[in-house]
C-alpha cells in the first residue's frame, strides 16, 4: 500500500506564542497581508510561518475533510508543497514570512 505524500505536510500551530519567541523571529519586521472572509485556494511553494493578528481559519488540505483551526494570536507554519482551501470566517491580517532556502 502506497503512503500518502501529503501524510508528512502538517500545518504546525503554536498557540499564543510568548513576546520573546516573536521578538526573536522579528515579526514586526515582516510584511502583512490580510483578507476578508471567504474561501480561498492557496498553494505553498515555498514554507511559511505567520503570526495571526486577527481572523480565524478553517485550512482544508487538498484531498481531506479534516481541518487545521488557527486565528489570532497564533504562530502558524505551513509546509512547503502543501495545497490547501482556507476557510475564512473572520478576516485576517496578519504578518508572514517565506522560507528562501533554495534546493
Amino acid at each position: 500500500m502506497a503512503a500518502d505524500s501529503s501524510s508528512n505536510l502538517r500545518i504546525m500551530v503554536e498557540r499564543n506564542p510568548p513576546e520573546s519567541r516573536l521578538a526573536e523571529l522579528n515579526i514586526k519586521c515582516w510584511p502583512k497581508w490580510g483578507c476578508s472572509p471567504g474561501k480561498y485556494q492557496l498553494k505553498f511553494d515555498a514554507e511559511e510561518t505567520c503570526y495571526l493578528l486577527k481572523g480565524k481559519v478553517k485550512a482544508y488540505p487538498k484531498g481531506s475533510s479534516q481541518f487545521v483551526e488557527f486565528g489570532a494570536g497564533d504562530l502558524v507554519t505551513i509546509p512547503k508543497g502543501l495545497s490547501c482551501t482556507w476557510d475564512v470566517s473572520l478576516a485576517v491580517d496578519k504578518y508572514y514570512k517565506f522560507e528562501s532556502s533554495s534546493s
